[in-house]
C-alpha cells in the first residue's frame, strides 16, 4: 500500500452496547467487549485492536463509556488520553463514530478513518486486513466503504446490502457499489437475499474520508453534526470536559446507517468490499459454543477458568462461574448455566436469544441493580 496513503489512516473503535443476550456474564458495569469469550486468551476489544494495529500503528481511538475507563485503559495501557474518548452516557452510533470524525476533522482533514465494533470475532486476521487495505483505497477515491459479511445462512438478525456493479478502483479488485441498505428481513425474504448472491450482511464497518462523513452528517442530522463539532473544537483544550457536559446529552439519538450510510447510499457515494474471512457479533450463548471450537470438542465450554471443576455425565453445554465451585451436569444437552454472585442463568442453546427478554423483564421490574 502507498505509505502517504497509510498514514492517512486511522482505526477507530465505538465499544458501547451492554450484550445483553450474554447476562449475567455480559452487564452495563463489565460488557462484552471487555470478555475474552472465545478462549484465544484475549478480550474482544483487545483483539479487535490488535487487528487495526498493522495498518493503522498507534493511530486508534477507542469510543467508549465513562464507566470503562479504567477497564479499557488496563486492556490498551498504549492508548493516550487524547484518542480515548469517555462518552458521558449512550447516544447511539451516530454521535459516536460521528464525534471521532469530528475529532479527526480537526486534526487532520484528509484522515480517513476505518470504524469497528469492540465486540466482533474476525478470522483469518490477515484476510481482513486485505479486504481493510482494498477499504482505505476505495475511501481514497471518495466514498463511504462498508465492508459486507458473505451470509452464511438466512439470517434474520443482521441487515443486508444490495451489492451493485464493480467499481475500477485500482488495488481494490473486489470494491463494489452498493444499491441500498436493507433492513433486518423476514426469513422468507432472507433466503430469496441469500440465493441471489447480491446482498452481504451489514456488519457496522466503515472505512471513509472524515469530510466526507461529516459533509453527509451536515446534510442529514444538522443538530448532530453541529453538536459534535463543538465538542471536536474544544477536545485539545481545557475546555473539553465542561463543553462535553454542556453538549453531550442534548445529542439526537440515531444509528449512523440512518444518519449517515443509507441516505449516502442514495447518493451514490457508498461502496462494499466483500468481506470472506469467518466473523460472529457473539450476539448469544451459542455463538459462544461455535467460536470456542477446542473445548467444544470436549462436549462442555468452560468460560470460567481453571479455577472452576465442571463435572459432565451425558452432558453438553456452556458454563460460566466466577467463584471456584464444582458445577456437575448429568443428561442434559446443549445447556447454558451462568453462576454469579448476585444472579444465576440457567437455559438452552435453542433459546439463547431470549436472554434479551429476561434482561428487558428485570429492568421493567426495577431490578437494575443486576443489570
Amino acid at each position: 500500500m502507498n505509505a502517504d496513503l497509510l498514514a492517512r489512516f486511522h482505526g477507530v473503535i465505538p465499544a458501547g452496547g451492554v450484550g445483553t443476550r450474554l447476562w449475567p456474564l455480559s452487564r452495563a458495569s463489565a460488557p462484552k467487549f471487555l470478555h475474552d469469550l472465545t478462549g484465544s486468551g484475549s478480550t474482544l476489544i483487545r483483539a479487535t485492536y490488535d487487528r487495526l494495529v498493522p495498518l493503522a500503528g498507534e493511530r486508534i481511538m477507542v469510543v467508549t463509556g465513562r464507566a470503562h475507563r479504567g477497564a479499557v485503559v488496563s486492556q490498551l495501557p498504549e492508548l493516550c488520553d487524547e484518542d480515548l474518548v469517555l462518552e458521558p452516557e449512550p447516544r447511539d452510533s451516530a454521535a459516536a463514530i460521528g464525534l471521532a470524525a469530528a475529532i479527526l476533522y480537526r486534526r487532520d482533514p484528509s484522515i480517513i478513518m476505518g470504524s469497528f465494533a469492540a465486540d466482533q470475532v474476525i478470522e483469518p486476521v490477515e484476510v481482513f486486513q486485505a479486504a481493510l487495505s482494498e477499504a482505505i483505497h476505495t475511501a481514497a477515491t471518495g466514498k463511504i466503504v462498508t465492508i459486507g459479511i458473505h451470509p452464511t445462512h438466512p439470517s434474520t438478525g443482521f441487515g443486508y446490502i444490495q451489492t451493485g456493479q464493480p467499481l475500477d478502483v485500482p488495488n481494490a479488485p473486489s470494491a463494489r457499489g452498493v444499491v441500498q441498505f436493507v433492513e433486518k428481513p423476514d426469513e422468507d425474504t432472507a433466503r430469496k437475499y441469500l440465493a441471489s448472491g447480491g446482498f452481504l450482511w451489514n456488519a457496522g464497518m466503515f472505512v471513509a474520508p472524515v469530510s466526507l462523513m461529516l459533509q453527509h452528517l451536515e446534510a442529514n442530522e444538522p443538530a448532530l453534526y453541529a453538536g459534535l463539532m463543538k465538542i471536536a473544537d474544544a477536545w485539545e483544550t481545557d475546555q473539553r470536559e465542561t463543553v462535553m457536559r454542556e453538549v453531550w446529552a442534548d445529542l439526537p439519538k440515531i444509528a449512523i446507517d440512518y444518519a449517515v450510510a443509507e441516505p449516502a447510499a442514495e447518493a451514490g457515494d457508498v461502496a462494499v468490499i466483500p468481506g470472506v474471512f469467518n466473523w460472529d457479533d457473539v450476539g448469544d450463548f451459542a455463538a459462544i459454543g461455535r467460536l470456542n471450537k477446542a473445548s467444544a470438542e470436549e462436549g462442555i465450554i468452560n468460560l470460567g477458568g481453571e479455577s472452576v471443576r465442571v463435572y459432565a455425565d451425558s452432558a453438553t453445554g456452556v458454563v460460566y462461574s466466577d467463584r471456584p465451585r464444582v458445577v456437575a451436569l448429568v443428561g442434559i444437552e446443549d445447556v447454558v448455566v451462568v453462576d454469579t454472585a448476585d444472579a444465576l442463568l440457567v437455559t438452552t442453546k435453542e433459546h439463547a436469544q431470549k436472554v434479551k427478554q429476561t434482561v428487558e423483564a428485570l429492568k421493567a421490574d426495577g431490578a437494575t441493580e443486576v443489570l
